[in-house]
């Protein structure tokens, strides 16, 4: 394997063929404008489910390109022109200037969202979309992204400032608490990913934070354990898990965050 195709033994096999092409699509758009491509999410975490989770890419330019060009790109990276194997693609676009600085803003330039079961979504302005996912994605990529292009991830991706931080990990499980367009599984596990961050500072796998929060937590483990189960089938075949445990469980998410947030000022 050589020096361009390295960076790809990092990423499940399922999934090489199609991020190589992504690659090279984006460079062919972007030309030296392109500085990074990282790939974030279940892919840089090492929780990728194929058939279940996104992939998830950050793209750094070094200044704005033309709304065409930005235009191109959504258009070259749409489904229906790079068919993805995964449940969707999330991509964003950031300039480098932004992307080094650590920010509680959305900031992008472009928000692709494409695939068989994600809403086709291409956004090239910023106003009024909450800007908590990818205060969120900015730091799990700057801890754990990996480069598939360019430098390594943290060299051209800041870490947010905590304060920023664990006010977007509220306004996520805020979300989730809500339950609108997210399956049962995954509103309890990112609830386990969340509260393990804030105790340790770290973000890990779903599958892995929701093991830690089970054996800590007695009330919650047989849920937990559920919600598992059902996260390692595919989103079609997601098990039901009960309403009120939910509720109650995601409650309890609620208070830890916020005594988190409270103590780093958020």
């Amino acid at each position: 394997m050589d020096a361009k195709t390295e960076p790809f033994r990092a990423v499940p096999a399922e999934v090489r063929p199609y991020l190589t092409e992504l690659v090279q699509r984006t460079r062919a758009v972007c030309g030296p404008r392109l500085t990074a491509v990282v790939a974030v999410g279940s892919l840089a975490l090492g929780d990728y489910r194929h058939g279940r989770s996104d992939i998830d890419v950050t793209v750094v330019v070094e200044s704005p390109p033309p709304a065409t060009t930005l235009r191109e790109l959504a258009d070259a990276l749409d489904h229906r022109q790079l068919p993805c194997p995964a449940a969707g693609l999330e991509l964003v676009v950031y300039t480098a200037d932004f992307a080094r600085v650590p920010s509680g803003e959305a900031g992008y330039l472009l928000d692709l969202n494409t695939g068989a079961q994600l809403p086709g979504r291409a956004a090239f302005d910023t106003a009024g979309a909450p800007s908590f996912w990818y205060v969120i994605d900015r730091s799990v990529a700057h801890q754990n992204g990996i480069a598939l292009y360019g430098p390594p991830a943290p060299e051209v991706i800041a870490a947010p400032r905590p304060t920023d931080l664990h006010t977007a990990i509220r306004a996520s499980v805020r979300e989730h608490g809500d339950g609108e367009g997210h399956l049962a599984d995954n509103r309890v596990l990112n609830g386990c990913r969340s509260v393990v961050y804030c105790r340790t500072g770290r973000w890990f796998a779903k599958r892995d934070a929701a093991k830690q929060v089970a054996a800590a937590e007695e009330d919650f483990r047989r849920l937990i354990e559920a919600a598992v189960r059902s996260f390692e089938r595919p989103r079609a075949a997601a098990l039901p898990l009960p309403a009120p445990q939910v509720r109650a469980f995601l409650a309890w998410v609620r208070a830890r965050v916020d005594e988190n947030a409270a103590a780093v000022g958020a």
